[in-house]
């Protein structure tokens, strides 16, 4: 985020007045992003698994959490190891896992992702569901995986 607010303080005088200020820096810091991940693809990184803490966020957050329930939902995420999930939308292909986080784990609207993005808003909305499907899927596969959803029998063909 620093770096984003510094990129942006110097080519400030590229900002448009009267355009989305907001989705302007957003796109700052996906450019500052793809840049960083294109580096790590040309440099792996190797940590030993010691170094690594065993931490998992969504455990601690349901334990400080009274308004958790058991819902087939949370079972299901409960169930599912985050590294697994996190693993699933990295799998996505670029476009689709960028959709999907601007949208569901940003909250930006179809009209700031096509900014962001810069494709037009169909485009926008046909990576969406298209990554949605895909993620879908794979968690579903997790899920049987771990035999936390069964199967569906398959039904006969009806006449």
């Amino acid at each position: 985020v620093q770096d984003t607010m510094l990129r942006a303080y110097r080519s400030f005088d590229r900002f448009e007045p009267g355009t989305n200020l907001k989705a302007w820096l957003f796109r700052i810091m996906t450019n500052a992003y793809i840049n960083i991940y294109r580096k790590r693809q040309r440099e792996p990184q190797q940590i030993s698994q010691d170094e690594v803490e065993d931490f998992d966020l969504y455990q601690e957050l349901k334990s400080h959490d009274p308004q958790w329930e058991a819902t087939p939902e949370n079972i299901v995420l409960d169930r599912l190891l985050d590294a697994d999930i996190v693993s699933a939308i990295e799998d996505l292909p670029e476009q689709f896992r960028l959709a999907v986080i601007l949208s569901d784990v940003e909250g930006f609207t179809y009209a700031e992702m096509a900014e962001i993005m810069d494709v037009p808003m169909g485009t926008v909305m046909s990576r969406l569901h298209r990554g949605r499907k895909a993620l879908q899927k794979r968690l579903l596969q997790l899920a049987r995986e771990r035999g936390i959803v069964k199967d569906r029998p398959k039904q006969p063909p009806t006449d």
